[in-house]
């Protein structure tokens, strides 16, 4: 494991915060402006995204309790599953996106049971989120972002296959960096987290320039 100092991760994670509140902004004006349902989810994961790196600010500069660690999991969660949605609504076909959206609700249920059920522990080592969860949650968050992680990518290939737009490749594979990055914490060098954020973020605004 890498030991990584306290300046080190909060600069990081700062500069992040700014990325993804520009890219926020920018989300929501073509929102607004085309009115485009792919960007509606989209634009919802990446609000969630910028509130769960405002987390890993706060908890890099170690101010944690179990309330804000569980808080950040289900973040990480539900950003996954708002990409996935807005994959899906580029897909065009609103029938599997209804579909999904039940299996969406009944699953983060279920993720939040688990959450209250099994105590995550302290998992905060060298100011970054790290370490090893209960199994139950473990299970409860994959049946959130496994799938939706799949599915980013089969919609990616068959839409670029499509369109051939290098844009939307960006985008998609930005979507993709930036949906995986938030379960890199149990990795064997955690802070593959924050180079994931800025990798998946950058993507993202080269995607929507």
């Amino acid at each position: 494991m890498f030991v990584t100092s306290e300046a080190f991760v909060l600069i990081s994670v700062i500069i992040i915060f700014v990325l993804t509140i520009g890219l926020t902004v920018v989300m929501l004006k073509k929102y607004l402006k085309t009115q485009y349902l792919s960007l509606f989810y989209w634009s919802l994961g990446i609000i969630v995204f910028t509130f769960a790196v405002l987390l890993e600010i706060i908890m890099a500069a170690n101010i944690f309790s179990r309330f804000l660690i569980d808080f950040y999991l289900f973040l990480v969660a539900i950003l996954v599953n708002f990409l996935a949605l807005g994959s899906f609504a580029l897909f065009g076909n609103r029938k599997f996106l209804f579909y999904y959206n039940i299996y969406s609700i009944i699953s983060i249920i279920f993720f939040i049971i688990t959450l209250i059920i099994y105590p995550v522990g302290h998992i905060i080592i060298h100011h970054i989120v790290f370490g090893p969860l209960p199994l139950m949650i473990v299970i409860s968050s994959s049946a959130i972002t496994f799938p939706a992680a799949v599915l980013i990518i089969i919609i990616a290939a068959i839409s670029y296959r499509k369109s051939k737009n290098a844009k939307l490749l960006s985008i998609i594979a930005g979507v993709l960096v930036v949906s995986t990055a938030g379960t890199l914490y149990i990795a064997a060098i955690p802070v593959f987290l924050y180079y994931a954020e800025f990798i998946g973020i950058v993507l993202l605004w080269v995607g929507f320039k």
